[in-house]
C-alpha cells in the first residue's frame, strides 16, 4: 500500500508475525536512528514492563514515569513540537514513524500522554505564546503532569451539558464544580478544564478552556477504581478553586472550539500504537486456539478468522488516514469511524479470548491478580464509553457522514 510519494509500503516482517511498515527512504535514517536507540535503552526494568499500561491503565506507574524521563533526556518526547519550546521540529511523518517504531518493541504506555498527545497540541494550535513558553517545556522535561478536566456526572458524552463555572475575580478565576473520569487524575500536578463562564448560556456557547494548578485548596482529587483493579481514573471536585486571567486557551467564551480541536487530535493518528497492540492480542488468540484445538470447531474457527480480518481492516484504516496526513489531506470518512469499529472489535476479540482459555481465563490469582487476557478484556469494557460513547459515535458517522437527520432532541 502506497503511503507518500517516497514509496512507503507494508512489507512481510520476517518473522511470521503480520507486516511491517517501510515508510520509504527520506526517513530510513530516522527510523534506524529510532530502533537503535529504542534497543540500547529499552533493557532492564524498562524492558520486563514492555506493554504495560494503557489510556485506562495506570499499572507500573513509577516505572513508566521513568522511562518518560529516559526518552525526554535523549529527545523523543515532542518529536514534532518546535525547537524553542524544547521539541526537534520534526515533520508529521517523522512523528508517525517514531510512534510506529515504538509501538512496534512494545514499549511501555507513556505515562506522560495526556500532556503530550492532547494538551501539548492543543496549546501549540490555540495557546498564547506565553503560554507555550511556560507549560510546553515542562511537559516534555517530565516535570510537570497533566489531567482532562472535561466529562462531569452530568456531561458524559455529551459535553456540551458542562455546568462547572468560572467568575472573573480582578486576575484570577474563581472555578467550581465537579470533574469525572479524569485520567491519570491522581498525578497531575495541573488540569485543563472546561467551564462555563456566561451563567446564561446553553449548550456549547459560553464555554471557556481553563488551565487550574491542583496544588491548592480549592482542588480534591479522589481516585476511582475500575474493574481492572486501577485507579487510573479520578473525580475531581473544584470549590472556589483559583487560577491566573491570562491563563485561558483561545478566547473567553470559545472554549467549545478548543474542545474539539483537543477531541479531533485525541480521535487522529492515537489508534495506530493501538493497533498493534489488538494485532499481537490476535496472534496470541490464534496461538491459544491451536493449544486448545479450538482450530477443529468450525463455529469457532470463524470467529477467530474475523478476529483476525478486523485488526487487518484496523491496519488498512490506520494507512489510509496516515496516508492522507502525509499528503496534507483532511482524513476522510474511515478516520471518523476508526474509534467505534477498534472499540467494538476489541471486546469481541477479548470475549473470545476469554472463552478460549476456559476456567482460567475467570479465575485471578492472589490480591485480585489478572493476567495480561484477563486485564486487557477488563479494560476493553470501557473503550466504547471513553473518548466518546458508541451511541455518540454513531450519530456523528450517521449525521456527519452519512448526512442523515439530527436525532430528535427533546
Amino acid at each position: 500500500m502506497e503511503l507518500d510519494g517516497n514509496g512507503a509500503c507494508m512489507e512481510h516482517d520476517g518473522k511470521g508475525t503480520g507486516m511491517e511498515l517501510d515508510f520509504g527512504p527520506a526517513v530510513r535514517d530516522f527510523r534506524d536512528e529510532v530502533r537503535d536507540w529504542l534497543a540500547d535503552h529499552l533493557v532492564g526494568e524498562f524492558a520486563a514492563n514492555r506493554g504495560v499500561g494503557g489510556p485506562t491503565d495506570g499499572a507500573a506507574w513509577d516505572v513508566r514515569l521513568a522511562w518518560d524521563r529516559e526518552l525526554s533526556a535523549g529527545g523523543w518526547l515532542g518529536v514534532g513540537w518546535p525547537q524553542e519550546y524544547g521539541g526537534r521540529g520534526l515533520g508529521l511523518l517523522e512523528e508517525i514513524v517514531f510512534e510506529y517504531e515504538y509501538a512496534r518493541v512494545n514499549a511501555p504506555y507513556r505515562a506522560t500522554v495526556n500532556a503530550l498527545d492532547l494538551l501539548g497540541p492543543m496549546l501549540l494550535a490555540m495557546g498564547g505564546e506565553a503560554q507555550k513558553r511556560r507549560f510546553l517545556p515542562p511537559i516534555l522535561a517530565v516535570e510537570e503532569l497533566w489531567g482532562q478536566g472535561f466529562s462531569e456526572p452530568g456531561a458524559g458524552s455529551d459535553l456540551a451539558s458542562v455546568r462547572t463555572r468560572a467568575e472573573r475575580d480582578g486576575a484570577a478565576w474563581v472555578v467550581s464544580g465537579q470533574k469525572v473520569w479524569t485520567s491519570f487524575g491522581i498525578h497531575a500536578d495541573w488540569l485543563y478544564v472546561l467551564t462555563r463562564t456566561d451563567p446564561d448560556s446553553r449548550r456549547h456557547k459560553g464555554l471557556t478552556m481553563l488551565l487550574v494548578p491542583t496544588d491548592q485548596p480549592g482542588v480534591e482529587i479522589r481516585p476511582i477504581r475500575n474493574l481492572a483493579g486501577q485507579d487510573e481514573f479520578a473525580e475531581v471536585f473544584l470549590s472556589d478553586a483559583r487560577t491566573d486571567a491570562d491563563l485561558v486557551v483561545g478566547e473567553v467564551g470559545q472554549g467549545w472550539r478548543t474542545a474539539m480541536a483537543t477531541l479531533g487530535i485525541e480521535r487522529g493518528t492515537t489508534l495506530l500504537p493501538q493497533q498493534l497492540t489488538f494485532e499481537r492480542e490476535a496472534e496470541a488468540l490464534i496461538g491459544l486456539a491451536r493449544e486448545r484445538g479450538a482450530l477443529d470447531d468450525p463455529m469457532l474457527r470463524r470467529r477467530i478468522v474475523d478476529a483476525w480480518i478486523s485488526v487487518r481492516i484496523m491496519r488498512t484504516t490506520n494507512l489510509r488516514t496516515i496516508a492522507e496526513l502525509t499528503a496534507g489531506r483532511t482524513p476522510g470518512a474511515q478516520a471518523t469511524t476508526a474509534k467505534l469499529y477498534a472499540s467494538t472489535r476489541h471486546q469481541r476479540l477479548g470475549q473470545l479470548a476469554t472463552e478460549l482459555a476456559g476456567p482460567a481465563g475467570q479465575i485471578v490469582g492472589e490480591d485480585y491478580g489478572l493476567d495480561t487476557r484477563q486485564r486487557s478484556f477488563l479494560l476493553s469494557l470501557a473503550e466504547t464509553i471513553y473518548g466518546g460513547s458508541s451511541e455518540i459515535q454513531r450519530n456523528i458517522i450517521g449525521e456527519q457522514v452519512l448526512g442523515l437527520p439530527k436525532e430528535p432532541r427533546s
